[in-house]
């Protein structure tokens, strides 16, 4: 059976990408979480997942830190985390830093490590 998932019940405002939705309540093995981080320097903090995360840059540039590597990302790329490795990012601006992040796997699980 095929699922249509209207915009307000992932996004947090009907004019912007943001929000997440676990896609496993619907038969599929991922999560997707919709990222606008409008702050130069905002991100989540240091985390692993028991699951390949996949970051599809939509626009502006991120510094990821994963694992001991710093990969600077930007619009256009696709950056995978391996399963079970630290990982975070911050946007380097100027503006916005939108991503689609696919998480592999129907419900989140996140370990916060800091």
């Amino acid at each position: 059976m095929a699922h249509v998932i209207e915009r307000d019940s992932w996004a947090e405002a009907p004019d912007r990408w943001k929000g997440e939705l676990q896609c496993g309540q619907f038969g599929a093995n991922s999560c997707l979480i919709f990222n606008y981080q409008p702050t130069v320097g905002g991100g989540p903090r240091l985390h692993k997942h028991p699951y390949a995360e996949i970051f599809v840059i939509r626009s502006g540039t991120g510094l990821f830190t994963v694992g001991d590597q710093e990969i600077k990302a930007t619009a256009g790329q696709i950056l995978i985390v391996p399963p079970d490795t630290p990982h975070k990012f911050t946007n380097l601006g100027p503006g916005p830093l939108e991503s689609t992040d696919i998480h592999e796997n129907g419900s989140f699980i996140t370990e916060w490590l800091e």
